[in-house]
């Protein structure tokens, strides 16, 4: 898409991290029916379906804090009262919280896994859709932080082109929801600090690990900080040869190692830039 090709998409945006848009949401509800919801049925009771009776029952009591004696004997009027509560009255938050509630309370005897296979489906949802939340265990747990929005954000603002050209691609190629290409955002999350590097030391020639060394000469670059950089190249190097935008590698690539990258990579470019007062 135009706004992702060229950065106009915030990063707070692209990483839903205190939002939810209208593709997730509807594909968290989806996951609901696929597990629990049964179909609309204007004429059946709630009763009628054993386990989903217990949920909804819970829910009342325990999660929305109503009168139980106001859940609606039907499952179409029940089913009405969560879909209006899912897409019109709950806040983000919420609507994780009903999720989370909703598996944590599925105490069927003839559906044991359910939970376990609704957790991993929500998972691929909240992964596929860029959020910055994931079921780890019983709990819905971020796995991106504000302070790492910011570093992204902060590092995306500076005056090199180039580097903030590599970090738009970098993000761009993470969050592309249809096609996601987590190898080459990484190239291009390690491509922005070399491309800084460079701008800083006035050449066009060189690894990052020679250009580093020389950073070093010029700055108060910490050897352990420099060593951790060089360390990140060579794993970009040996992965298959990520920097050189391959994706053939003996193993898939993760989410979570381009997200890492992008950061860390995004954290480095500020701190040099403000070691140096660029």
């Amino acid at each position: 898409m135009f706004s992702q090709r060229y950065g106009y998409r915030p990063v707070r945006q692209a990483i839903q991290l205190e939002s939810m848009d209208e593709r997730l949401k509807n594909s968290l509800w989806n996951c609901l029916e696929d597990h629990y919801w049964m179909p609309d049925n204007h004429t059946r009771t709630l009763h009628s379906y054993t386990d989903l009776s217990q949920i909804c029952e819970t829910l009342w009591r325990n999660y929305f804090a109503h009168p139980v004696d106001t859940l609606p004997r039907g499952w179409h009027e029940t089913r009405a009262k969560l879909r209006t509560f899912f897409f019109s009255a709950a806040q983000w938050f919420q609507v994780y919280d009903l999720i989370e509630f909703v598996a944590a309370n599925d105490n069927s005897k003839f559906a044991i896994a359910r939970p376990i296979v609704f957790r991993q489906d929500v998972n691929e949802v909240l992964e596929r859709e860029m959020s910055g939340y994931r079921f780890v265990g019983e709990f819905i747990t971020p796995i991106t932080f504000q302070t790492e929005i910011d570093e992204i954000e902060s590092a995306m603002t500076g005056k090199e082109q180039s580097v903030t050209d590599h970090l738009h691609s970098a993000l761009n190629l993470l969050s592309d929801r249809n096609d996601p290409d987590y190898p080459n955002s990484i190239k291009e999350s390690i491509s922005a600090v070399e491309s800084l590097v460079k701008s800083t030391l006035g050449t066009e020639k060189g690894t990052l690990g020679d250009l580093l060394k020389e950073l070093e000469r010029r700055t108060p670059l910490h050897p352990a900080y420099k060593s951790a950089l060089s360390s990140l190249y060579g794993y970009t190097s040996d992965e298959g040869g990520i920097r050189h935008g391959k994706s053939d590698t003996d193993r898939q690539v993760t989410f979570e190692e381009a997200k890492f990258m992008l950061v860390v990579c995004s954290a480095f470019v500020n701190y040099v830039r403000g070691t140096i007062g660029i």
